[in-house]
């Protein structure tokens, strides 16, 4: 008997699971939130390739340069 009881309380917690209903909402959500992923990130690398890079290999303004020295 206890085998049996054991089988189907193993074959009650196999067979649940989402419906199908609620697969297909779970597919809906992930693509809304993966287009909005893809969307975010196309955005933000057409604003990184619209914007001018600092230039860093300009020298140091007067401005800089006293202050570095004080602290030498």
């Amino acid at each position: 008997m206890s085998i049996i009881a054991v089988a189907l309380f193993t074959a009650t917690f196999v067979s649940c699971g989402p419906s199908a209903e609620e697969k297909a909402k779970m597919d809906e959500r992930a693509k809304v939130i993966s287009d909005s992923i893809a969307n975010a990130i196309s955005a933000s690398m057409n604003a990184a390739t619209t914007e001018t890079p600092a230039d860093t290999t300009a020298a140091p303004t007067a401005t800089t340069a006293p202050a570095e020295e004080a602290h030498h």
